[in-house]
């Protein structure tokens, strides 16, 4: 029997998870000092009860909030404000955009120079060699899995694209993921965040950084979602569908933070940038063409048996079908998203002609390098026009 490959897993120094769960922010947070900056969103999430456990626990806050997803003027706004209030560290309350915009609030705050020094792809690329200020991530959605996460998201509207800023040091301190907390959530938005979550547990599975650990959240996760996606969507009251999203979503997080994700998130960053659209939803239409091109290219090679026979299990577990094909699984997720109202690709606003600015974004993304197989230009382009 051959050897399995060694590995390192990184994650919060503590998850709590459960229902009911945010109250434990009251004790918590006193670890970290006495003035926080919550990080949040426009509104549409209530805060209420978030702000009575910081004023029970006798802690003051200076409030952020956070319009829409993150871009780099987002960042310096917040920092200024973390200074200029004596804050000593974060809380991120919100959906991935929120969350994402308090961790890079707060490794900023505590290195030097601007956030284009940190940023990939379009800045200098520096590493985070202090560490961020302590930072609490509390999700209310239940898709992006960013509680658990070594990076942070942010969209460049001059270069159109979204890039990331990352470290292991990043990675939040506390995560409250608190199931209860998700049921505010439209359907649209139950839909965008779900479908995330559930392509970031199938692209982890078969990502080649992907090892026994990250397989076996990945597998769970992948049960979990594609059984209770729908029902949350269809019944935003249902407790056992929200529990077992944000199980789901925090599974991605932790997985997508060991093992990488794929050419799915390789072009909805790009597309992101590019066009005023729902992650969720980009991934959602990418996710059956990506599928089907990923599995032909293994299958034409003889050294990909082990990464062929995870698509094959994928497919089995979300049809719930022992002896479903690659092919059964690709139509289950297309029927999804139609139940889900998710409309294909060409409902972003995107047209052919940004195809090729698309493709040469999304090829040297960091998701697209832990792709299972390397997909050529050419492959490339059948995709979106598949997904279109």
């Amino acid at each position: 029997m051959a050897l399995g490959k060694n590995f390192e897993f990184v994650t919060s120094e503590k998850i709590v998870f459960g229902n009911g769960t945010l109250v434990q922010v009251k004790e918590s947070a006193k670890e970290f000092g006495r003035k926080v900056l919550l990080v949040c969103g426009s509104g549409s999430v209530p805060t209420h009860n978030l702000i009575n456990f910081l004023e029970e626990g006798d802690l003051s806050y200076e409030i952020f909030r956070v319009e829409g997803e993150p871009n780099i003027s987002t960042i310096e706004d917040g920092l200024s404000r973390a200074k200029s209030s004596g804050s000593t560290f974060v809380i991120g309350y919100g959906g991935g955009s929120v969350l994402d915009a308090a961790k890079a609030i707060s490794a900023m705050m505590t290195n030097q120079g601007e956030l284009m020094d940190y940023l990939e792809v379009i800045g200098r690329g520096k590493k985070i060699t202090n560490s961020p200020a302590p930072m609490i991530a509390i999700p209310t959605t239940a898709g992006t899995g960013t509680e658990v996460t070594r990076n942070a998201v942010i969209t460049s509207e001059v270069h159109h694209v979204k890039v990331s800023i990352r470290s292991p040091l990043m990675i939040p301190k506390l995560a409250i993921v608190d199931p209860e907390l998700t049921m505010t959530m439209p359907p649209s938005v139950t839909a965008s965040t779900g479908m995330d979550a559930l392509t970031q547990v199938i692209e982890g599975y078969v990502s080649n950084k992907a090892n026994p650990m990250t397989d076996a959240l990945a597998k769970e996760g992948i049960l979990r979602g594609s059984r209770a996606l729908l029902n949350a969507f269809q019944n935003g009251s249902d407790l056992q569908a929200r529990y077992d999203m944000s199980l789901t979503s925090l599974f991605g997080g932790l997985v997508l933070g060991n093992s990488g994700l794929g050419a799915v998130h390789g072009f909805a960053g790009p597309i992101g940038g590019m066009f005023n659209a729902p992650h969720g939803a980009i991934c959602a239409s990418l996710l059956p063409a990506v599928m089907k091109f990923n599995a032909l290219e293994i299958s034409q090679r003889g050294d990909m048996e082990v990464v062929q026979k995870k698509f094959v299990e994928i497919a089995q577990w979300i049809t719930g079908k022992p002896n479903a094909s690659i092919n059964e699984g690709i139509v289950w997720i297309e029927n999804l998203a139609r139940q889900l109202n998710i409309p294909g690709l060409k409902a972003t606003g995107i047209k052919r002609s940004d195809f090729g600015s698309i493709i040469e974004k999304a090829s040297i993304s960091s998701s697209m390098q832990k792709n299972p197989v390397k997909l050529d230009t050419d492959t490339l382009l059948r995709i979106l026009e598949e997904a279109y």
